[in-house]
Order: structure tokens, then C-alpha cells, then sequence
């Protein structure tokens, strides 16, 4: 693809922020969404121009899609909680639809839109799932789930009418990089490695599919330019239950991990609790009943279709966590330094 100008918005996030610099290196310039007050750390570069909007203000994105021939949208409202549940709906929902919106009044040529694993729904014991798959569960456990599940079904339907929309839908991402919910996973290798939580929910039993950083960025690139309109494709990586995660890091660690067994009823209360607790007083929850609930189910799912039609690669998923362990522990001793 030759270089172009291209529009990212969620810029800022863990994903994003590489993203933005591996467009960047590959010759593109960027122009970067960003909120006023965001953490910009990593959008340095002279063909990064940071735009300051919001997805709910589409004249700040038609502003910023000025010059551009594509989009990636992965900005979202993805945490466990809001106080307002409208919060989801007009991130995920509404703000998908003024980027799109935008998108076509600037005559952009091509968007690529992030949604994710969840909005196909958990897969049962032995099975592993594809793009192909019904969600065997009417039930949304959290309202990221069901919120971004509307988005996508409003974005095929763009699409079907002939919208240049791409949709990734990625698993379980983990890697070196910004260490904020939304790298959730690379927290927990840190938390768990410092015996800050040594939980294995339900025996550590259930699978879920890892996505390693890196092979994300490349996908959602991959999907610009190859990725067939009206299309989902699945960014994932390997499929591993949490007990076997956590023996990858007690391997790469070199060190045998103390672990405690948490049964679901006991999460499922200490979520209800946490949720309670942000309901009544404001106090952001560490985890709530719905995530609870999703992590009680199994999430086993291929990358085939992305391997086939884009070409897309997947880190073993021993090397991803030897590779975020080495940066945990770099991370360590560059604060150690500091104090």
C-alpha cells in the first residue's frame, strides 16, 4: 500500500498507540484523535498531527478526516463500569455511526472498524469458533458485549448497502505497551508474577483466545488492505485456559507461582458486591457480575479466515508472554531507577 494520510481515532489507548507508530514507520502519516485531557505518550513523530475531538462530536471528526483516504476506528467505551449505562450505548453505538457518518461525507475510501471477539458470544466445551458461528447464548453478559454487538450489526448493515467497511474482531489482547485496562491481560502477568493475584476463577478452567499486540497492529493493517467489504475477521492468537497461562508465565518466570482457587459463586459474589459498591457510592469496581459471569465461559475461536484471506500471523503464545514478561520486569527496574 503506498504511503497515504490516514485517520485513527482511540490513538491513545494500548492498541492504538502502536498502531498510529507502525503506520507511521511503514511511510503513512497519521492524523490522531485524541480528547483534550488523554495521555499522548508515544505520539510523537513529525507525521503524527494529533487532532483534538471526540467520536460524540462529528464536526471535530469531519475536521480531523480532512486530507485522509482511510480510517481506523478503534476508539470505544470498553471498561467494566459506567455510571450512567447510556455511557456504552453512545460510544459504541452512536460514536461507531458519526465516524462513519463523517467517513462518507469526507469521501474517505475505506474504514476499518474494531469490534470484538465477544460479540460472536462464548463457544461450548470443544467447540472452537469462527466468523461462521451463531452466538449459542441470547444473553449479553456485559453491556460492552451487547452495545458493541448493535454497533456491528448497524455496521453490516452499512456495508450490505454497500458502505466500504471493514470489521476486526480481536480476542484477548495482551502485550508490551501502555498498561491501562485495556491492557488488562499484561496487568495481570504483572500482578500475578508479584503475588498480588494469584486467582485461578473456577480452577483457571476456562479457555479464552490470546492476541498478542503486535500481531493485532499488523492485523488491523492487513484488514486496510485486504480485508473484503461488509466483512468480520477474528485477530486472535493461540486458545489456553487461564491455568495454562499462568503455567506459560511460571515458565517464562523461571518461578513456581503461589495460586489460590476462587469458585464461581464466590466471583460471582465478589463482582455483585464491586458493582454494588459502584452503584451506591461511585467507586469504580475492580471487576462486576457480568465480567465475571464472561469469564466463567469457554471463548475458543481461529483466526483461520484472517490467516487465509490477509495473511495474517500469530506469535506462539509462549514467545508473547516471554516477550511482555521481559518488559514487565525492564518496566520494573526503569521505576526502581526513578525512585
Amino acid at each position: 500500500m503506498k504511503p497515504s494520510t490516514i485517520f485513527v481515532t482511540g490513538s491513545t489507548g494500548f492498541i492504538g498507540t502502536k498502531l498510529v507508530n507502525e503506520l507511521v514507520r511503514q511511510g503513512h502519516t497519521v492524523h490522531a484523535l485524541s480528547r483534550a485531557a488523554s495521555n499522548r505518550d508515544g505520539l510523537s513523530h513529525e507525521r503524527i498531527r494529533v487532532v483534538v475531538g471526540d467520536i460524540m462530536h462529528r464536526e471535530s471528526l469531519v475536521a480531523g478526516m480532512k486530507g485522509c483516504t482511510h480510517v481506523f476506528h478503534l476508539a470505544a467505551y470498553a471498561k467494566n463500569w459506567a455510571r450512567e449505562k447510556k455511557i456504552f450505548y453512545d460510544h459504541n453505538v452512536v460514536g461507531m455511526k458519526n465516524v462513519l457518518a463523517a467517513a462518507q461525507q469526507t469521501g474517505i475510501e475505506r474504514v476499518v472498524w474494531t469490534s470484538t471477539i465477544v460479540t460472536f458470544g462464548p463457544t461450548a466445551a470443544g467447540v472452537i469458533g469462527d466468523e461462521t458461528m451463531p452466538r449459542i447464548t441470547a444473553k449479553y453478559y456485559t453491556e460492552y458485549e451487547e452495545t458493541k454487538a448493535i454497533a456491528e450489526q448497524e455496521a453490516l448493515s452499512m456495508a450490505t448497502d454497500g458502505y466500504p467497511v471493514v470489521m476486526v474482531n480481536p480476542t484477548r489482547v495482551y502485550g508490551p505497551g501502555k498498561l491501562t485496562e485495556g491492557n488488562s491481560v499484561s496487568l495481570m502477568i504483572d500482578q500475578y508474577d508479584r503475588g498480588l493475584v494469584p486467582i485461578l476463577l473456577n480452577n483457571g478452567v476456562n479457555i479464552g483466545n490470546y492476541a498478542y499486540v503486535d500481531d493485532l497492529v499488523r492485523g488491523h493493517i492487513l484488514a486496510l488492505e485486504k480485508g473484503r467489504t461488509g466483512e468480520r475477521y477474528i485477530l486472535g492468537g493461540e486458545n489456553a485456559s487461564l491455568k495454562k497461562f499462568y503455567e506459560l508465565v511460571d515458565e517464562v518466570s523461571g518461578k513456581k507461582h503461589y495460586q489460590i482457587n476462587l469458585p464461581p459463586k464466590v466471583g460471582l459474589a465478589y463482582g455483585g458486591i464491586q458493582k454494588f459498591a459502584a452503584d451506591t457510592f461511585g467507586l469504580y469496581p475492580q471487576i462486576t457480575t457480568g465480567w465475571v459471569e464472561t469469564f466463567l465461559q469457554d471463548w475458543a475461536y481461529t483466526c483461520a479466515k484472517a490467516e487465509r484471506e490477509l495473511g495474517y500471523t500469530i506469535t506462539p503464545l509462549k514467545e508473547g508472554i516471554r516477550q511482555t514478561y521481559e518488559w514487565i520486569l525492564q518496566q520494573r527496574q526503569l521505576r526502581k531507577a526513578r525512585t
